[in-house]
């Protein structure tokens, strides 16, 4: 039987924050091979892109971006951030659900809560062959729209090897009784939003304070084939001894990443 909505006293004040660390990695054996590999994270994950990704974010969370601020880095890296509202925003009694500059201050003020955000970390390391490419990914909502229905389509527009997942429910709404909701929705784990094909190809471990209203999930590839981590070669390429030592290093390196450690 399906639950009743709660009658809300006002706005939903809720805030509803999903994070993601999302790691992609790769082993490039020459010191131009690891240039080459940082050039193509930083030209496939531009803010360009990044700015269409999270554009797509806010349409499927069913969100109005209101601003865009968007930066590529030099040496790499990248940054876009989104202000978004649950309502289209009237402006001289014009609706606009996007805004080509920064809104007047009392609706930035009012919504600064309301957010999208990426940034990107490509870096390598010449004594060992391994390449990383990290993404920091937020989604800030409050009212009734969630950052959870983003979840799936976020896994899907990165090279996601390792993946954390962090999920908190901040503050309470009130009901026309004037009691207060500390949460809206049900969930027992963020892993009971994730597809079949995602919960098929990785394996998770939760860490959860149900009391405090704050989920997290980790998350490691079940598969590992290493042509997928090669960069600009195959693993064909490698006499048997050189495959296994470069295995043996990015396993290990995926280790450390998942459990958050030097191993």
């Amino acid at each position: 039987m399906a639950s009743r909505k709660i009658k809300l006293h006002g706005f939903n004040n809720l805030t509803k924050a999903l994070s993601f660390n999302i790691y992609d990695l790769c082993y490039a054996t020459t010191s131009a091979e690891r240039q080459d590999y940082i050039a193509y994270i930083d030209e496939a994950y531009n803010a360009e892109r990044l700015t269409q990704i999270l554009s797509d974010v806010a349409n499927i969370i069913g969100a109005n971006v209101l601003n865009v601020a968007r930066q590529d880095y030099e040496p790499q890296g990248a940054s876009v951030t989104m202000l978004i509202a649950e309502e289209p925003v009237v402006i001289d009694d014009h609706t606009t659900s996007a805004a080509p500059g920064p809104l007047p201050e009392s609706v930035v003020g009012h919504l600064d809560k309301s957010h999208i955000t990426v940034h990107t970390y490509p870096e390598s390391h010449p004594h060992d062959g391994i390449c990383t490419f990290r993404a920091d990914i937020d989604v800030a909502t409050c009212g009734v729209i969630s950052p959870l229905k983003a979840l799936n389509y976020l896994l899907h527009s990165f090279e996601s090897d390792i993946v954390t997942v962090d999920y908190r429910v901040r503050g309470f709404t009130r009901d026309i009784r004037g009691r207060k909701h500390y949460i809206d929705h049900k969930i027992t784990s963020i892993q009971d939003y994730f597809s079949r094909d995602t919960k098929n190809s990785y394996d998770m471990i939760d860490v959860n304070v149900y009391q405090e209203n704050i989920f997290h999930t980790k998350m490691v590839l079940k598969d590992f084939d290493l042509d997928d981590y090669l960069f600009a070669r195959s693993a064909d390429e490698l006499d048997r001894k050189e495959r296994q030592r470069i295995e043996k290093r990015l396993k290990k390196e995926m280790r450390e990443m998942y459990y958050g450690r030097n191993l």
